[in-house]
Order: C-alpha cells, then structure tokens, then sequence
C-alpha cells in the first residue's frame, strides 16, 4: 500500500474514474461497477453507498434529451420512421456515461465529507 499524496477534487475524480483518497485510476471494476476496493492505497470502496439516486435522475434527464431532440429532429425534417432508430444508441451512450460519472461524483463526494451509513453501535 502507498501512502496517499494528494487527494483529487470530487470532479477530477469522478470524470477520470480516479480513486477519491490517491487518485489512481482503480474505482471501477467493470463500465458502472465500483471494485471492492482501491488496489493502490487500499480504501475501501463497498463500504459507500451510492444506492440508486444516480440512475433515478438520469432517467429524467436523459429521457428528456431523448424525447425533445427526437422531436425535433421529426419537426424539422419529417424524417422515415427508422431514422428515429439512432436514438436507441445515443440513449444508451448517454445512460452509460452519465451513469459513470455520476456514480463516481456521488462516491467522491461521500468520501470528502465522510458521510457514512448509520450503525447502531453494539
């Protein structure tokens, strides 16, 4: 284990994937997974909770784009119905993405206020 030097910003952190406490790049596992913890300084990843408040707003937000420049698009040119096709990927890109980043900001930001889930002390 190394010893942290400088811990990043929330933003920098979230937008690299970096971990919160050494800012490596070893918050996630897989594209939206967080890893169990931080294979350079050790911290413990699983014990944040980021819980499903990222993906609830995404809904909303990427619904939003989604439907509006969809249409859009049909107002301004009348396009055949399987152009409209093209929004299933940018949807997804856009979900994956912001899913990303949003989690990791979230998981950040836990870490720099030390927000924590309440135990009841045994």
């Amino acid at each position: 284990m190394k010893a942290p030097v400088s811990e990043p910003s929330s933003l920098k952190a979230a937008l690299a994937g970096d971990c919160p406490r050494c800012g490596s790049r070893t918050l996630f596992a897989g594209w939206v997974t967080f890893a169990k913890t931080c294979r350079n300084c050790g911290l413990d990843l699983d014990s944040f909770n980021v819980g499903d408040g990222p993906a609830a707003f995404l809904i909303f937000i990427v619904g939003a784009i989604t439907v509006v420049g969809a249409l859009v698009v049909d107002g301004a040119f009348s396009p055949p119905w399987w152009v409209h096709l093209v929004w299933i990927p940018v949807a997804t890109a856009l979900t994956v993405g912001g899913l990303r980043f949003s989690k990791a900001w979230l998981l950040a930001q836990e870490y720099r206020h030390r927000a924590r889930e309440g135990r009841i002390a045994e």
